[in-house]
């Protein structure tokens, strides 16, 4: 598949600026009482995101969870906004009522984020009916993590949308670790991507590192779907290179295996791919760098200057 030159361009400065966000995010957390609320982030896996919403259009829908805001930044949620949402500010794209962990952008068709591990396939599965049933030449498309392929919903979520032929992309994202146990400790199929034979549904399975590889899976995932063949499940294999939270010590992560999967990072990967194919030089790569820092050092600022919702507030924006 020919991928344009602005499409790898997109996917670099998406996973740039992803990383650039949770590395101050990290350090965010450092500060008592700056931000609040377990911060979860994907700092490893950006090319997962940025691959995935590259390939999609914006009323193209994703779904989403904890480990969202790689997700919702490559589908083009304003960094201002998130980061003043993540402050619990007005400002934010919840009014500061959602925090880090239930973010919603509805403006670039990312109607939620569910911390219930395995509650988004059968939100996506509703989605994509939604999708089916107004004639749309529109998909969605579900992450969620190896940890939740286990559960229940999933293989419900599967097993409908495959009975239906819904036009929906179920993209787990295999980083190895469910939480602190390791895949072979919760589940006794290590290649996720053979549960998909048991829906009838195209399996594909891709090196989660690589954006370009996760751009193309989801292109043909997404022009099957559009054709009416239904869903595809795709497993992108990759690392968590921090805790489950900011707050775990990784106590259980072999030093040596982090060490190895970080010189597997996505972001020099692609960025070495496309100053090889003359595309970018090693001069535009820092650009979009400090281009990336500035942008997030702004929103820092704009969501530290935002105020906090009123109490009154409360009340608005609930609905029965």
């Amino acid at each position: 598949m020919e991928i344009s030159a602005e499409k790898k361009k997109e996917m670099l400065w998406t996973m740039l600026l992803s990383r650039r966000f949770e590395d101050e995010l990290t350090e965010l957390c450092k500060i008592e009482g700056k931000i609040h609320g377990m911060m979860i982030l994907a700092t490893g896996q950006e090319a997962v995101g940025s691959g995935a919403c590259t390939a999609l259009e914006l009323e193209d829908v994703i779904i989403t969870n904890h480990r969202s805001h790689h997700h919702l930044l490559a589908k083009g949620a304003d960094a201002k906004a998130l980061m003043a949402e993540i402050f619990c500010k007005a400002t934010g794209c919840n009014k500061g009522k959602s925090g880090t962990l239930h973010l919603a952008v509805p403006e670039v068709n990312a109607p939620c984020t569910s911390t219930v591990v395995g509650a988004g396939p059968p939100l996506a599965v509703g989605q994509a009916f939604a999708q089916q049933y107004k004639g749309e030449k529109r998909v969605t498309v579900c992450f969620f993590g190896d940890g939740a392929a286990a559960e229940g919903s999933v293989h419900e979520a599967m097993n409908m949308a495959a009975l239906w032929r819904l036009p929906l992309i179920f993209i787990c994202e295999n980083n190895v670790y469910a939480g602190a146990q390791r895949l072979e400790e919760h589940t006794p199929v290590l290649d996720l991507v053979s549960r998909a034979a048991g829906y009838a549904m195209p399996g594909l399975s891709v090196d989660g590192n690589d954006a370009l590889a996760v751009y193309e899976a989801v292109k043909a995932a997404k022009k099957h779907a559009l054709a009416g063949e239904g869903p595809t499940f795709i497993e992108c294999k990759t690392y968590r290179c921090h805790g489950h939270g900011e707050a775990d010590p990784q106590l259980y992560q072999p030093k040596e295996e982090i060490k190895a999967w970080e010189a597997k990072c996505p972001i020099p990967r692609l960025r070495d791919a496309l100053v090889q194919e003359g595309i970018i030089t090693a001069a535009d790569f820092e650009a979009m760098e400090k281009r990336a820092g500035a942008m997030v050092l702004e929103a820092v600022r704009f969501a530290e200057d935002s105020p906090y919702p009123s109490p009154e507030e409360a009340l608005e924006d609930v609905f029965a």
